[in-house]
């Protein structure tokens, strides 16, 4: 008669596994049994975090501050990746109730050593614009860039930087309630009209901020790079003037 090892072998499905210590069904088939390997256990990826938006509540509070309210508010800011790299903020300077609102870019070096917008060369060519039109930074004009802060080595403010500090930029307007804005450069120009254009596109059409006019110029800086342009911000300055009177 066939034993039953015989069997299986014939049919293939021999080796006989069996446990370590097990009694086998056949004396000359004993073998190890199947070791599994360890599961490999990988550490937890961390969890992405989304980027920050606005806070609505903070956007509503700093809608209700007096002037040195919101400059206090300005100084102790924390609300963007700014407030790590500078030295002093930047608010704004000039008349509280001014006929015309400047509005540049962003602070440079000079700007964030001193506090104090637009100093140094391009200070003086736009104290210079503002006399031929009978206006100075502390009489008859206010003086603000879009975002309060230095961005490092005075590269262009983020989108996430302008909009931490756009609710600054609209409280200043409206506590100062100037007849015109004069946005000085693009990203000044783009914050102000919603729109994302060239200067020299937003220069031929302008447009309105909560009502206000507003005419877009060459930033300063720029016109001590290409001097050829003063005259095209000459007749930014006209027509900012007949439409302030």
């Amino acid at each position: 008669m066939t034993d039953r090892s015989t069997i299986l072998r014939e049919m293939g499905l021999t080796p006989i596994w069996s446990l370590r210590g097990a009694a086998s069904p056949s004396s000359d088939v004993i073998a190890e049994p199947h070791r599994v390997a360890p599961l490999a256990i990988e550490a937890p990826l961390a969890p992405i975090e989304p980027p920050a938006l606005p806070d609505p509540n903070r956007a509503t509070l700093i809608a209700a501050m007096s002037w040195d309210e919101l400059i206090a508010s300005i100084s102790h800011c924390t609300a963007c990746k700014l407030s790590k790299t500078r030295n002093k903020t930047v608010p704004g300077v000039g008349d509280r109730a001014p006929a015309w609102m400047v509005v540049g870019e962003a602070p440079g070096e000079n700007e964030d050593k001193q506090g104090e917008p637009f100093v140094g060369k391009a200070g003086q060519l736009l104290d210079a614009m503002l006399s031929a039109v009978g206006k100075k930074r502390t009489q008859g004009a206010f003086i603000a860039n879009v975002i309060k802060c230095r961005p490092p080595g005075n590269r262009n403010p983020e989108p996430d930087e302008i909009a931490a500090c756009t609710p600054y930029l609209k409280r200043q307007i409206a506590l100062a309630s100037p007849k015109l804005l004069l946005a000085a450069g693009k990203f000044a120009a783009q914050t102000l009209l919603n729109r994302d254009d060239t200067v020299a596109a937003m220069r031929v059409a302008s447009g309105h901020f909560s009502g206000i006019p507003v005419v877009v110029t060459y930033h300063p800086a720029y016109l001590l790079r290409s001097p050829l342009e003063k005259s095209k911000a000459w007749d930014d300055l006209m027509k900012a003037r007949a439409l302030a009177e």
